[in-house]
């Protein structure tokens, strides 16, 4: 389960995602749309003379429509610019232009912000759609994962993150061998060489601790950890009770490998690549996993479905919210024209064709939208609130494709047994002695 940084790490990707989606659908009419990433450390004051110079060149644009648009999208990127003295630390992400709506209307749109994360291109293009190949970068995960290379002659930690590996700590060991001298000394020896591999897997179980839990927070400081090695050493350091527990949660591969070293560093990263690549595929069969496994042991702590997901989060019982990544709900603010009253309602596409439903059933009143927004850009700002963590997941599981068509892609892991729909059975009660 993700912690708090991870939640908020989880919903910068999935607001990239939704404004790639965005940027990519709009279109303009001629060159009229701007798109341009300056990397952490980049000058405002470079940008700024270059825009203008690309100002001046545009003005000789013969046709009058194409130079007013690419004049104007210049001339927003520049006044948008004016916001910052310095570019921010992980740089700057602007695309600014005039795109045309499904309606077939004009509209200006500039989008700004700092990535998540340093995004380490650099963009100008004027053209009639906006360029985003750079903004997937920041997609691709950037999860720390930690090796133990573990043989006979010694240990190497290691770190592997995107593409950069770093050798934290390596040290040799002298293990004594097995000999076949007789008599009473075989027994001693072989006391002393099990007494040894005792405290060589001791010392690297510490070691572990100590480079792969975070002391401020308690817990791990890398995604996933392969055991890596030779001999059985790695199985024994695997299995052992010296070794953390929070780090043996962890453990997502036990490797073979031919060397010790780097060498084995080098291999055991070929050898556990697919392990790597899948490991947010992992986490989110693991996340649907135990969910189901609340349902098939009828623990109660569990709940799916908008209204009873919602119920359950008012109460506060909800410690793991999650939800489809491309969920198409909308949560509407509506007010009664007649009572003056609001009440707030979630309708899908289907729901929002029906005009009954914008009706109130007792008194075939008007309902009037007073605010209308997407359930989950809701989510990702008001989860906190509810003190609950927030998982996106995908479809391309199958638990994943499960979760989303028999469950209707939103649902919740429960701190506690609640029996939403008892709550709702006594408002209907209580609303039914009210009318008679």
């Amino acid at each position: 389960m993700a912690d708090g940084h991870e939640t908020d790490k989880n919903i910068e990707i999935w607001k990239v995602k939704k404004l790639i989606k965005a940027l990519d659908a709009a279109r303009g009419n001629g060159t009229s749309m701007i798109s341009l990433i300056m990397p952490p450390r980049d000058q405002v004051s470079r940008v700024t003379k270059m825009l203008g110079d690309e100002y001046g060149t545009a003005s000789n644009i013969k046709s009058r429509v194409n130079r007013q648009s690419v004049l104007a999208a210049i001339t927003s990127a520049q006044q948008r610019l004016k916001l910052y003295n310095r570019v921010p630390p992980n740089g700057l992400v602007l695309y600014t232009g005039t795109i045309v709506t499904d309606e077939g209307k004009e509209k200006k749109v500039t989008f700004d912000f700092e990535p998540f994360r340093p995004i380490n291109a650099s963009l100008y293009l004027c053209d009639n759609k906006f360029h985003t190949e750079a903004l997937n970068e920041l997609l691709e995960s950037d999860d720390k994962f930690g090796f133990i290379v573990m043989d006979g002659n010694g240990t190497l930690f290691g770190t592997l993150s995107g593409n950069t590996r770093e050798v934290l700590h390596k040290f040799s060991v002298d293990l004594p061998k097995k000999h076949g001298r007789g008599g009473q000394s075989a027994l001693r020896f072989a006391r002393l060489r099990m007494e040894k591999r005792h405290n060589y897997v001791r010392k690297t179980a510490e070691l572990a601790t100590q480079f792969f839990i975070n002391p401020a927070t308690s817990q791990p400081n890398v995604s996933g950890l392969i055991l890596a090695g030779s001999a059985d050493f790695k199985t024994e350091l695997g299995q052992s009770d010296m070794f953390d527990q929070r780090l043996a949660a962890k453990i997502l591969k036990v490797v073979d490998v031919s060397y010790g070293g780097e060498n084995g560093f080098n291999q055991a990263i070929e050898i556990s690549a697919e392990v790597l690549s899948n490991v947010k595929f992992i986490q989110e069969k693991k996340l649907i996993g135990k969910y189901f496994e609340e349902i098939s042991q009828d623990t109660g702590k569990y709940v799916f479905g908008v209204d009873d997901t919602m119920a359950a989060l008012e109460m506060g019982a909800v410690e793991t919210l999650i939800v489809w990544e491309n969920l198409d709900i909308n949560r509407y603010i509506l007010k009664n024209s007649a009572t003056g009253e609001t009440m707030v309602k979630h309708f899908n596409k289907a729901q929002e064709a029906d005009q009954s439903n914008f009706k109130d059933k007792a008194t075939s009143a008007e309902l009037e939208v007073v605010e209308k927004a997407l359930l989950l850009e809701w989510f990702a700002e008001n989860y906190w609130q509810f003190g609950c963590m927030l998982e996106f997941i995908t479809n391309k599981s199958q638990e994943g494709s499960q979760f989303c068509r028999g469950f209707g892609g939103i649902g919740g892991i429960l701190r506690y047994q609640v029996e939403v729909n008892a709550y709702e059975d006594l408002s209907d009660e209580e609303n039914d002695d009210d009318f008679e």
